[in-house]
């Protein structure tokens, strides 16, 4: 079997910059189809760059990165990406049942019209993460955890082979955290891929596959072979590393 077959995401000393900085250094990345992964790092370490590259909206700078086979671009139709927050238009009081709606526009378009089965997809996802009781409000009405929960509802209403996350879980109360945990373990089980971003240990452990950045690929693989004492030292500059159940290894409300 070949990699593109094994693999959602296969690159070769790839390096990735913005506006002209190295975001990442010359590194080699594998990410399995129809696996949770997660991407691990300190605060600046490249994780969002990456995630963004495997959605295809920035280009290796050198090297290669291939994801399903393919150029990322060319695979945007099959991965739904869902961002720590969405930029709405100002001053048009979209409803919640109207933003999780925008996640069927890739497949019907801006102005096409939805049919009974876009409706009823709609129905069962904000079913799924809980925010039906939420459908006429608007998003300056919700609380972080009730929005993120209405951004994963518009993730999965898109159609989607791969679920790419940024932070998904950081920052929210226990029911929004338990809700979306649920639904990004119920992927993976359906057999799509998951990809996310984390600051916290124990959520990397839970995951089939990690990614340790530290401004590079310091390791990836089986949990157990990527969060080692050395491994974890290396990537977050540490002399020594106590661990502890639950470690959040730097401040999740930073930009990363």
């Amino acid at each position: 079997m070949t990699d593109s077959v094994q693999n959602f995401a296969v690159a070769r000393n790839f390096t990735l910059a913005y506006d002209g900085n190295t975001a990442v250094d010359s590194s080699d990345l594998d990410i399995p189809v129809g696996r949770l992964t997660a991407i691990i790092g300190p605060n600046g370490s490249g994780k969002s760059t990456v995630l963004h590259a495997l959605a295809g909206l920035i280009q290796a700078q050198s090297g290669s990165f291939q994801v399903l086979g393919g150029s990322p671009a060319d695979s945007k139709s099959r991965m739904s990406y869902v961002m720590q927050s969405v930029a709405y238009p100002q001053g048009i009081p979209l409803s919640v049942r109207e933003i999780v709606g925008m996640g069927r526009y890739p497949s019907r378009g801006w102005f096409g019209r939805f049919g009974a089965s876009d409706r009823e997809r709609i129905d069962a996802v904000m079913d799924r993460l809980a925010v039906t009781d939420l459908s006429k409000r608007h998003l300056d009405e919700l609380s972080g955890g009730q929005r993120q929960r209405v951004y994963v509802a518009q993730g999965l209403a898109q159609d989607h082979d791969v679920l790419l996350l940024d932070e998904p879980l950081t920052g929210l109360d226990i029911v929004s955290a338990r809700t979306i945990d649920e639904i990004i373990h119920d992927e993976t089980d359906a057999g799509r891929t998951v990809v996310h971003t984390t600051h916290d240990l124990d959520e990397a452990r839970a995951a089939d596959h990690v990614v340790l950045m530290s401004n590079r690929v310091v390791a990836f693989g089986a949990p157990e072979k990527v969060l080692t004492d050395a491994n974890l030292r290396a990537a977050y500059n540490l002399g020594g590393l106590h661990e502890t159940t639950g470690l959040i290894v730097d401040d999740p409300h930073r930009a990363c």
